[in-house]
């Protein structure tokens, strides 16, 4: 048993079970995000300035003859929201991108309508086919992962490269960002690209076939970015993104509303962060986003710790979700308990595509540089 210790400089501690500490303390995730020379968050505001300038006219350029400049995914999330006010603010014209996997909040939809009208931003909405999406979160839930949320995540990125595709548009402007999400744990999320993953889990556990779910093999992915020129910009990089001044933005100018946790605009995503995550695996993610702001300097460590002892459920709330999720996806309280009691396993039980992801870490700089991939 390794004993319990939280890093000096930010809010990790060992219930990521891969986390290491050096002579001062400090983990391994902090440290390697203030040492990372390509952290687009820790450069200066007048290069990022520059550098997003000559972005917006790229963009333009790549796209003179469609009717929309780029594609954005929306979820009526902070992040999302603010990245579809900030391309109208830099005179583009988006196509909005949205995945319905049955799970949004009544609070997620008004946020999107609001934001969307009032930008005057077009969406195209993909409504995923509910009894096989039900049945991949059940194989995953029975595969007994902390993984469960990546079948919807890999959704999400399947269907940005086809709207791309279609409408030949080379640039999606991701929500993603350094500055609030820099610091994750491949032992807490693994496999949101990896198909062979998702689809090894599903056909040991899962009872249907799937005909419909939007994915993206390797190969297709090679195809979306080396052939089709598709690239994913993380446009909240080039700026100086601050969470808490976003939030008044979209609130003030959008009517946009808060939801109460990091995506927690998504019902089952909020149950199973604020409820399995922490009981069945004992992790609170709360603490990798919240050492991202400590070390993009939004917030002290003492702030993350007060934030921490807040409760990461409400009460009342928990129980309206815990209802309406295990009815939702046919689970009798017996069957949820015996998922609860499981064996934790992780990615490594399973068929995955880890090595070559590996390998690809190595041969990405190599194209890059001869100009095969950006």
């Amino acid at each position: 048993m390794i004993p319990y210790q939280v890093c000096n400089r930010c809010v990790m501690d060992t219930s990521e079970p891969e986390i290491s500490f050096d002579e001062n303390g400090n983990c391994n995730h902090c440290t390697a995000y203030l040492s990372n020379e390509h952290n687009l968050a820790l450069q200066s505001d007048t290069s990022k300035k520059e550098d997003l300038n000559k972005l917006v006219e790229r963009i333009k350029s790549s796209s003179r003859n469609s009717k929309y400049d780029c594609i954005i995914g929306v979820s009526g999330g902070v992040d999302s929201t603010y990245v579809a006010y900030l391309v109208k603010e830099l005179g583009l014209n988006p196509l909005a991108v949205h995945l319905d996997n049955g799970w949004n909040s009544e609070l997620a939809v008004s946020n999107i309508q609001k934001t969307l009208d009032n930008l005057g931003i077009d969406l195209y909405t993909y409504v995923i086919d509910w009894h096989e999406f039900r049945d991949i979160q059940l194989s995953f839930l029975k595969a007994s992962v902390r993984d469960a949320e990546i079948p919807t995540d890999h959704a999400i990125i399947s269907v940005l490269y086809q709207v791309a595709a279609k409408e030949n548009l080379k640039y999606i402007l991701s929500g993603a960002n350094s500055a609030t999400e820099g610091i994750y744990p491949v032992t807490w999320t693994y496999g949101i690209a990896d198909l062979k993953y998702i689809k090894g889990i599903h056909s040991i556990f899962g009872s249907k076939k799937l005909k419909t779910f939007p994915s993206t093999s390797l190969s297709m992915k090679d195809y979306y970015i080396l052939l089709k020129q598709i690239k994913t910009v993380p446009i909240l990089d080039y700026i100086d993104f601050n969470k808490e001044k976003a939030m008044q933005i979209i609130q003030n100018e959008l009517g946009w509303r808060y939801y109460g946790g990091k995506h927690y605009e998504s019902i089952y995503t909020r149950f199973f962060q604020g409820y399995i995550m922490p009981v069945k695996f004992k992790i609170d993610k709360r603490r990798a986003h919240l050492s991202t702001l400590i070390c993009s300097g939004q917030i002290t460590k003492a702030e993350a710790l007060e934030e921490l002892k807040k409760e990461i459920y409400p009460a009342e709330l928990y129980e309206s979700d815990r209802e309406f999720v295990l009815k939702k996806l046919k689970l009798s309280e017996t069957d949820f308990a015996e998922i609860m009691k499981l064996p934790i396993k992780s990615y490594k039980d399973y068929p995955n595509s880890k090595n070559y992801f590996e390998f690809r870490k190595k041969v990405v700089p190599y194209l890059r540089k001869i100009s095969l991939m950006h």
